[in-house]
């Protein structure tokens, strides 16, 4: 049977989920209606926060100028049981540290030997990036 569970925080197990290579679907609260989420890298931190990069004026940065709130939907890929997280709340954008966000998601994702892949992470390096962090005010998870 599958449980469900509404918390506050993420747990160790959650961050340990996030951890993976898995793609979360980000939808911001001053987008369009209904929402039209988009697959993003991001990142779970130790003091449970999620963040991700983009460029300083993305549709992400501007919508959120009407709205601050966003979710982000992770789930199991194809093949596992299935299990899923939704976290919803505030964000922030910080302009500190988005290239290093950048460097460590590019590593967990794509195999920076291959010349077309470091390529792609030197153009976006190259850009200017920002960090859009959310700070999660509920949380749902379920698993089967």
């Amino acid at each position: 049977m599958p449980t469900t569970d509404i918390r506050t925080a993420l747990t160790d197990d959650d961050r340990a989920f996030l951890a993976r290579p898995l793609h979360g679907f980000l939808s911001v609260a001053g987008g369009p209606v209904p929402p039209q989420p988009r697959p993003v890298w991001f990142e779970a931190t130790d003091d449970g926060t999620v963040q991700l990069f983009t460029g300083p004026e993305s549709l992400h940065i501007r919508r959120r100028r009407k709205d601050p709130r966003a979710s982000l939907v992770v789930a199991a890929p194809v093949g596992e049981r299935e299990r899923w997280i939704a976290l919803e709340g505030g964000t922030t954008v910080e302009t500190d540290g988005a290239h290093a966000l950048a460097q460590r998601l590019a590593q967990r994702y794509w195999d920076l030997d291959d010349p077309t892949r470091a390529a792609d992470l030197a153009a976006i390096l190259a850009e200017d990036q920002v960090r859009l962090v959310i700070h999660p005010e509920r949380v749902r998870r379920l698993t089967f």
